[in-house]
């Protein structure tokens, strides 16, 4: 059986330069009353973020339900149209490009959807499924299509035979499965998982987070890892970003955002995860008092001041910007300044 559908691409990228870009990038949604659907707020759903992704990197993006991170997926594909910033492909700036003009660079970039029963047609058969991109970017004909799904299939742990049976026939692991394979079909170089095993049982997520990991060396993909789980965050990520309120808190590489946070919501993230219980006696615990405000009207200054327990009369009207704290340690809190740490114990 052969596997050898050529899929045009550009050729290797460097593996210094980023390939994807993303620049204070905004999504608000207008809200619309009355007869005349007049515009009488926003939903600021991602509120000036930036990021980048080297080849073979994965990103995670963490936050609360309602943080914005599956926006910020959606609008990085441009399944959502951007209201500011900038998106880069390769050095190649996509943001304004129309539907037509973005045909090239879907290649470039695939999803896999949290829902894997809702993100599946269950017209059509799992082999349609896989096939249907092959179809849209006329990579090769009806025979080469049809052995490429089938070694799709093999890959992904299921089944070839499995290509005639629809949606409805499989497990939930094995639809998230199919929407992987359905997302490696044109060989693309970056994947958006938006919390791709957030709808699974525990030992189907391993199975699953395995799997994207082996893909991911054996293809050298580039993933945007979307979660709120930061154990699963922390088993794939290279990096980790932490978004709160439409906002990018902190970044930097796995090991540091575990072993010493530097945003005073990163820690309440980390204290909330729970642990054995003899690793518990010797933590003190730390809730975060209050609700996550409302993205129509979003807190001035600090989005987290209203909840964060070390917050000073600057953090209520001054916004603070995301700048490197320590080498590779990016955060935005105004504590920082001046070299002056709060107090933080290892959550871990």
């Amino acid at each position: 059986m052969t596997t050898d559908v050529t899929v045009d691409s550009d050729s290797q990228t460097d593996q210094t330069t980023a390939l994807i870009k993303v620049d204070n990038l905004k999504k608000h949604f207008p809200i619309h009353k009355g007869v005349f659907s007049r515009v009488v707020g926003q939903v600021y759903a991602v509120d000036g973020i930036s990021f980048e992704i080297k080849p073979g990197e994965t990103l995670g993006l963490v936050g609360e339900s309602g943080c914005g991170k599956s926006t910020v997926g959606r609008t990085v594909l441009k399944l959502l149209e951007p209201t500011a910033g900038s998106i880069q492909i390769e050095g190649q700036d996509i943001t304004a490009l129309p539907p037509v003009e973005m045909l090239p660079y879907r290649q470039k970039m695939q999803m896999i959807f949290q829902d894997p029963f809702a993100s599946l047609n269950p017209r059509m058969t799992a082999g349609g499924i896989v096939g249907e991109p092959l179809i849209i970017h006329g990579v090769g004909d009806a025979a080469e299509r049809q052995d490429r799904v089938a070694w799709l299939f093999e890959r992904v742990g299921l089944r070839p035979e499995r290509m005639f049976s629809y949606a409805h026939e499989f497990s939930g692991g094995q639809r998230q499965r199919l929407g992987i394979a359905r997302a490696l079909a044109i060989n693309p170089e970056l994947i958006i998982c938006d919390e791709p095993v957030s709808a699974l049982d525990v030992s189907i997520q391993a199975q699953i987070i395995n799997l994207l990991m082996d893909l991911q060396d054996e293809f050298k993909l580039s993933y945007l890892f979307i979660s709120h789980d930061l154990a699963v965050v922390e088993h794939i990520s290279h990096r980790v970003a932490v978004m709160y309120l439409g906002r990018i808190v902190e970044m930097t590489d796995k090991t540091s955002l575990f072993d010493m946070p530097l945003h005073p919501y990163t820690e309440a993230l980390l204290y909330a995860v729970p642990i054995p219980k003899s690793g518990a006696r010797n933590r003190t615990r730390k809730i975060v008092e209050g609700d996550v405000p409302s993205p129509i009207n979003p807190p001035s200054g600090c989005h987290f001041h209203t909840r964060c327990p070390y917050a000073v009369a600057r953090c209520r009207t001054e916004e603070p910007k995301l700048r490197e704290v320590k080498p590779g340690h990016m955060t935005a809190c105004h504590i920082h300044d001046g070299g002056v740490k709060f107090p933080l114990e290892n959550p871990t």
